[in-house]
């Protein structure tokens, strides 16, 4: 399964919104310095869809704000 997800790091507290059947918007409260947010997003997707953090990668925009997220 792909998920888009914009992805909004330095937030007061960390959310998952579902905007539609395949995107989300997700806050995190880590900062986008040495891969610190996008290892939250995986761990917090993890435990939304609970499944292990090794069923996600991150496809598309590692180091951008909109990422295609694939979920086994």
């Amino acid at each position: 399964m792909n998920i888009n997800a914009k992805v909004i790091p330095n937030s007061r507290k960390q959310e998952i919104i579902k905007e539609t059947e395949n995107s989300y918007k997700i806050k995190l409260v880590s900062t986008p310095e040495k891969n610190k947010a996008n290892k939250e997003l995986i761990e917090l997707l993890a435990n939304y869809f609970n499944t292990r953090k090794s069923n996600i990668k991150i496809i598309k925009g590692i180091k951008s704000r909109n990422k295609i997220i694939t979920i086994e």
